[in-house]
């Protein structure tokens, strides 16, 4: 049986110059009815992590949850995704530094009306302010990654960074480290913490 794991497939083959078919014929077999573009699989691991806290099964419902591989993908995916190409609802998140990149692509590819949700400086500084440092710091340890953060925070590069910035830094110093918090994060998050960009997303899901 079809999921949306192979549609995710078959649009990132077909985004890399692979046939259209397989996704056309996922997307109105599943159904696809709307299609969240990512930056990248941390992103998507947060925004897996606050459906579940809320009892939702985002495939199921039609909704498939796209990393793109990096935000200059957007204007491509959304060309084959939305009004030109599949004619499927479009919408994500994006950092307030890449807004107006977003926005030019969306244009360009014909979905400019599209509804995405801005991030200050990206999804896991968010969650960083949202929890608070020592909180996080508390979750890093509890992961076993402490002696990992204090060695990190000791390196001559690192000094003269604010607290945050050292976190959300560190986050992206191992392979998989990012995807793994932005489910860890999440999870623990207070109900009335969540930061309004990723909690709009799912609102307006």
């Amino acid at each position: 049986m079809a999921d949306m794991g192979a549609f995710q497939e078959a649009v990132t083959a077909w985004a890399a110059g692979g046939p259209d078919d397989p996704a056309r014929e996922l997307a109105a077999r599943l159904p696809v009815r709307a299609v969240v573009l990512l930056e990248g699989p941390s992103d998507a691991a947060a925004v897996g992590a606050l459906a579940a806290r809320r009892g939702r099964d985002l495939a199921a419902e039609g909704v498939c949850v796209l990393p793109m591989g990096g935000a200059m993908s957007v204007g491509r995916f959304a060309h084959l995704l939305g009004p030109p190409g599949l004619g499927l609802r479009l919408t994500g998140l994006c950092d307030e530094a890449e807004r107006r990149f977003y926005a030019r692509g969306l244009e360009r590819a014909g979905a400019a009306r599209q509804e995405f949700f801005v991030c200050a400086a990206d999804l896991e500084d968010e969650l960083i302010r949202a929890l608070g440092v020592t909180q996080v710091a508390e979750l890093v340890r509890a992961e076993g990654d402490l002696r990992a953060l204090q060695t990190f925070q000791r390196q001559p590069a690192q000094q003269g960074r604010t607290s945050p910035q050292q976190l959300r830094r560190f986050l992206g110093t191992k392979k998989g480290r990012k995807i793994h918090y932005g489910r860890v994060l999440v999870e623990a998050l207070d109900n009335d913490r969540v930061p309004a960009p990723l909690d709009d997303l799912l609102t307006s899901l």
